[in-house]
């Protein structure tokens, strides 16, 4: 198992920054979370963190304290050297970035808010309300599964 920032690790040194590309901190929580919800239909959950149903889609609590002080600018390189990852890790991060890492934040931000997991997890809340309800793993796991299948028949 890894640790959510070994994931936004990943993600932080993939950004080409010499060709002008960035990422925010909306981003990088967006694309940990597709990251977590892919690995899940394939039954691995790949950190113990959950994800919180906040007002800007799914965030990781220690990954936004970690980035917090960003605010919407752009992040720079970790500290930390990257990790290696298991053959079919590094398959499902890869897979995530040529899917989702052409996208902004806040295109990211929307498609969450349009799923199930996210808005379950919301219930009642206005989309503006603050919330530190849980995204539940097996709905992420059930959402993405189905969203699979209905892929793979259409």
């Amino acid at each position: 198992m890894y640790s959510v920032k070994d994931i936004a690790n990943w993600f932080l040194y993939k950004v080409d920054r010499e060709s002008g590309d960035s990422i925010t901190h909306l981003k990088l929580q967006k694309l940990v979370y597709y990251t977590q919800a892919w690995s899940l239909v394939l039954n691995k959950s790949l950190f113990d963190e959950n994800f919180e149903a906040w007002a800007h889609g799914p965030v990781v609590r220690s990954l936004f304290e970690t980035y917090r002080d960003a605010g919407w600018e752009a992040l720079g390189l970790p500290s930390e050297e990257l990790i290696e990852f298991d053959k079919e890790t590094e398959k499902i991060i890869s897979d995530v970035w040529e899917i989702y890492g052409e996208h902004t934040g806040k295109y990211l931000e929307h498609l969450t808010h349009s799923e199930d997991p996210w808005i379950i997890a919301r219930g009642d809340l206005s989309p503006e309300e603050k919330s530190a309800s849980i995204i539940e793993k097996k709905s992420m796991e059930n959402f993405y599964k189905k969203m699979y299948q209905d892929l793979s028949n259409g």
